[in-house]
């Protein structure tokens, strides 16, 4: 999905869930990730319209898709989720999708929140847009910005 992948402008990083879905933008220079938003799925309609208007008020020319694989590098039925759903996002929004390794994430995430020591209640309402923002950032400081395959960790 990523071979017109854009080389400027703002992209949008997603750690997706299918009940809430973290996003993080990036600016136009792509130097910075930042989180923005944890968004609480709703309906097809309802999703669609949220991400169309997430594309026009932050002006996102492509979303990284966090990819949830073993250790191993094999895919799991969680990434078969994450590529039905950016098939969606990208018919959705007429953008292209790049795919990365978002294994350990949310374990990251969830590290930096309990240093900031903030409480569990904001934790809940952080983790998925900093996975994001994790993912977005790791793509961004990445000489390898295109699907590729992640491969193990061994």
């Amino acid at each position: 999905m990523s071979s017109d992948f854009p080389k400027q402008g703002r992209l949008a990083g997603i750690d997706f869930g299918t009940v809430r879905i973290g996003i993080s933008v990036c600016d136009a220079d792509r130097i910075l990730s930042s989180p923005h938003e944890n968004y609480t799925r709703q309906s097809i309609e309802e999703d669609a319209e949220h991400f169309v208007q997430l594309v026009s008020d932050e002006s996102v020319v492509g979303f990284v898709v966090g990819l949830p694989v073993h250790s191993s590098g094999d895919e799991s039925e969680k990434s078969r989720e994450a590529r039905d759903f950016a098939a969606w996002l990208s018919s959705v929004t007429n953008l292209p999708i790049a795919f990365y390794d978002e294994r350990y994430t949310s374990t990251q995430a969830e590290q930096f929140l309990s240093a900031a020591k903030v409480s569990k209640k904001q934790k809940k309402q952080r983790r998925d847009m900093l996975a994001a923002q994790i993912i977005l950032a790791a793509y961004l400081e990445s000489p390898q910005r295109a699907d590729y395959n992640p491969g193990s960790l061994d």
